[in-house]
């Protein structure tokens, strides 16, 4: 059984070099552990190769050589007790280039600066919108345990997907997020629609939302009714309405539909996947705008993770409100979307408050 108190084989494991996941959805009190005690974990290059695959996959926003689809195949289904103490052998690991601690005013420069870049192109009307997102780094705690972290995330973080997933290559990654990109079993599925930010309102949720947010919203509830619509999909859709994610609230509408073949869920994942929620639309030249103007590398962020099981429960989520755990130090990040009318303090101080996601967990 896992319980708090199994946070330090949790950080054992890490140390050893075993490629793990544990994650809980949201409103569930189970914790799911999958670890592949040996060899490493598939590394793939497109989407459609996790057609028909079983594992823990954790993918990032843009597929590279660096950054690959990482797939874990687990042999272990439930946390080892007694740990020993002796690395894995034979693993391959990445060379992992640690960003450096900037200052606030180094941070708010950048920002400012990709914030301008980003904001031409809306306004001339060639993009409709386009997700801004920054990384920063801090110093780690020295008395830092990943494990107690997850717990604590856990606890907080019931309307989220919380989870924490280490292997050689992939270093560790922690996130609670909110946004499903996958989910189902048999033939019932889901996918969210969810875009949107505002502080909640003396801890409960807000009932007005201005026009910027519900017009990002529907850019976002928009796609996803066309994508499915290229498979003869018609959904049942729900929404848009409030939802909670951490201190948060996001507009949110569900998206429950039938598929009558799970043999290729990798082609309805890079159907969906980067939705208008972490990219922008149009899509390809969103995708393409970011990556030449964002000035950074997102990595796993703004990818996805979680389970894939075509023959059993999915449980995939867009890798949101996460960070990056260094040998001494750790990345947070988190990103908006923008429209013409968006306002370059609001959409800082929206990155400022999904940071603290995470954040409120370290400190």
């Amino acid at each position: 059984m896992i319980t708090k108190e199994s946070y330090y084989i949790i950080d054992a494991l890490i140390r050893q070099g075993r490629s793990f996941a544990l994650w809980r959805t949201p409103g569930s009190d189970t914790i799911h552990f999958r670890m592949q005690s040996y060899g490493t974990p598939d590394l793939l290059t497109d989407y459609t190769e996790l057609n028909g695959r079983t594992g823990f996959v954790i993918a990032p926003f843009q597929i590279s050589d660096k950054h690959p689809i990482v797939l874990i195949q687990p042999d272990c289904m439930d946390l080892p007790e007694d740990i020993l103490e002796t690395p894995q052998g034979d693993i391959e690991v990445f060379s992992q280039e640690y960003p450096e601690i900037t200052t606030y005013e180094k941070e708010k420069e950048h920002y400012q600066a990709c914030f301008t870049a980003f904001r031409e192109p809306l306004l001339r009307g060639i993009q409709d919108k386009l997700v801004l997102s920054r990384a920063k780094t801090s110093a780690k705690p020295i008395s830092f345990s990943p494990g107690k972290a997850f717990f604590q995330a856990c606890d907080r973080y019931i309307y989220s997907c919380v989870y924490l997933c280490y292997t050689p290559l992939t270093g560790i990654w922690m996130g609670g997020t909110p946004e499903i990109l996958l989910a189902g079993e048999g033939h019932q599925w889901q996918t969210v629609a969810l875009a949107g930010t505002q502080r909640l309102k003396n801890g409960k949720l807000p009932h007005a939302w201005d026009q910027k947010n519900w017009q990002e919203q529907q850019l976002v509830a928009t796609y996803i009714r066309r994508q499915l619509g290229t498979l003869g999909i018609v959904p049942d859709e729900k929404g848009p309405y409030s939802a909670r994610a951490g201190e948060l609230a996001h507009l949110k509408s569900d998206f429950r539909f039938t598929l009558p073949d799970n043999r290729h869920l990798g082609d309805l994942i890079n159907l969906l996947h980067p939705t208008p929620a972490v990219c922008g639309l149009p899509k390809e030249e969103a995708y393409q705008f970011i990556l030449g103007h964002e000035g950074y590398d997102r990595s796993y962020y703004s990818g996805f993770v979680g389970w894939l099981a075509p023959a059993g429960r999915t449980d995939l989520y867009v890798n949101l409100r996460c960070m990056h755990i260094h040998a001494d130090t750790y990345t947070l990040f988190a990103g908006g979307g923008l429209l013409a009318s968006s306002r370059l303090e609001d959409e800082w101080n929206e990155t400022e408050d999904k940071m603290k996601t995470m954040r409120n967990i370290l400190e």
